[in-house]
This record gives C-alpha cells, structure tokens and sequence, in this order.
C-alpha cells in the first residue's frame, strides 16, 4: 500500500483575539490540505499584559513545535470600540512578533479575503465558514467560530500560495491593485 505524499507547505492560521485567539496548523500542496493541529488560545481573566505574554508564549511554542513555512493572521480591518480594537491589535503585535522572532514568514488577509477564499462570498456568516472548513479539511465535527476562523485564514494562504501578492483576492475596492 504506497504512502500518502507530504505535502508541500505548513502554514499556521491564527485569529487574533483578546481573550480566545484561534490557530490551526495544516499542510498543503495549495490543492489538499490536512489537519495537523487546531485549538484556540484561552487567556482567561489574566490582567492585560499577563494576556500578552501568554498570547505570545503559546504562539511561539506552536512555532517551535510545528515549524510553519509561513504564518497567516487575520486583519484588523475595524471595530466598533476603540478599546477592543486596542486590545485585538496588541494581541496582533505579540502574534506577530512571536512569529518574526522565530524567522517566520507572515501573511496577512482580511477577513472578507479569507470568506471569499474558503467559502466563494465574502459576506458568509460564521456558520457557513465552520462548515466549508469541516468540508475542505474533511473533519469528522464543525469546528468552534475561533478555531474554524484561524483553520479558513490557512486555507485562504494555502489557496493563495503561488499567486503574486498583488493579484490576490482584495477585500473591497480600496484594496484593488492591479
């Protein structure tokens, strides 16, 4: 019985949050893609720099344990409050951060790119992008939303992979640039 291929790629998606931030690993050829390990980050009641450092330690630590290729993080395109905004950004930084410092390439995506790229609309809801990322990695359960989110941002990278920055999918016109 042959074996199955590797596949060519292992990306890390995350979805920032300040209080549960979503990963998923997966491997791809930027065809086929499989799981290899998804969870999400609960930081709890912790006070807000003790959330940072564990944001950035438990990234780091799945940096070091998986060795991603390239890393893709979701956006920050706006928020109705400006504190949680705040929050979501520094939790960003320290995202990214744990990611540069290790030597990993990063990828950015707005959330309308990541549902146009897993579900084909950019206006999908949080049920419908669950489902289409239980459908393309074959998983036996849906996801939880944080999980789902960080497991579609893999997917809108490993989709992507190939194509120029700037022919990827934009997420409005402001973004556009041929």
């Amino acid at each position: 019985m042959p074996s199955t291929p590797p596949l060519r790629q292992r990306i890390l998606g995350i979805d920032p949050g300040s209080r549960n931030t979503g990963f998923g690993v997966i491997d791809s050829d930027g065809r086929h893609s499989r799981v290899v390990e998804s969870g999400c980050i609960r930081v709890g009641q912790h006070p807000w720099p003790d959330r940072l450092g564990l944001i950035f330690d438990r990234i780091a630590a799945l940096v070091g344990e998986h060795q991603p290729h390239d890393m893709a993080v979701e956006q920050l395109i706006f928020a109705r409050d400006p504190t949680a905004a705040l929050k979501i950004g520094q939790a960003r930084g320290a995202i990214l951060c744990a990611g540069l410092k290790a030597g990993v390439t990063v990828h950015e995506y707005s959330p309308k790119s990541v549902k146009l790229a897993v579900v084909g609309s950019g206006g999908a809801d949080k049920a419908q992008v669950q489902h289409m990322v239980r459908i393309l990695l074959n998983l036996a359960e849906p996801p939880g939303e944080d999980e789902a989110d960080a497991l579609a941002i893999a997917l809108c990278h490993a989709h992507s992979m190939g194509i120029p920055q700037r022919k990827r999918a934009a997420a409005s016109w402001r973004d556009f640039r041929p």
